[in-house]
């Protein structure tokens, strides 16, 4: 089969798997900050356990906060400018974003199963460790794509158009 001149594509696998990989850590630090996990932000007694429904959007909250630091993070990465296919390693940081945000789901879920106090979620389900807002887990790859964006024409407001020559006409106008 012929190649018609195109040059192969690699896919870039290191912005696949370290964000999916880095969810680990992002479950792990969402059980132990959030309210109703270990709780180490507020450290309030009254917001230990899931029973208070006080304690559930705080708790997704959290989650919201660590997602949204990744994104911001991953975006440094992918908008370097020094990859030969920029696009294809954006598509594939975004996939390693979601993938990196359900396992930040999963391992917060299993920690709390894992290191939590049992807890009888017979009357809710959302008493035990759990996240209530599902979107949220778009939050890391909706924070990546709008960083990049913004990285991107920040980085193009500060360069040089590469034919201006400075006429008359104005060297940034497209119209000569």
């Amino acid at each position: 089969m012929t190649n018609f001149g195109r040059p192969a594509r690699r896919l870039p696998w290191s912005l696949l798997l370290l964000p999916a990989a880095a969810g680990v850590p992002a479950g792990l630090l969402w059980w132990l900050l959030a309210p109703g996990g270990l709780n180490l932000i507020t450290r309030n007694p009254s917001l230990a356990s899931g029973t208070a429904p006080l304690v559930w959007l705080p708790r997704d909250l959290t989650l919201a906060g660590i997602m949204v630091l990744a994104g911001c993070l991953l975006a440094v990465f992918l908008a370097d400018g020094k990859r030969p296919d920029p696009q294809t390693a954006l598509l594939a940081g975004l996939v390693g974003a979601v993938a990196g945000s359900l396992a930040a789901w999963g391992t917060g879920i299993l920690a709390a199963r894992l290191w939590g106090p049992a807890v009888d979620n017979s009357v809710n389900a959302s008493v035990a460790f759990s996240l209530r807002a599902l979107p949220v887990l778009l939050l890391w790859p909706a924070a990546t794509a709008v960083s990049v964006f913004v990285l991107e024409v920040a980085g193009m407001a500060g360069r040089k158009p590469a034919g201006s020559g400075g006429g008359p006409a104005g060297g940034n106008s497209a119209v000569k």
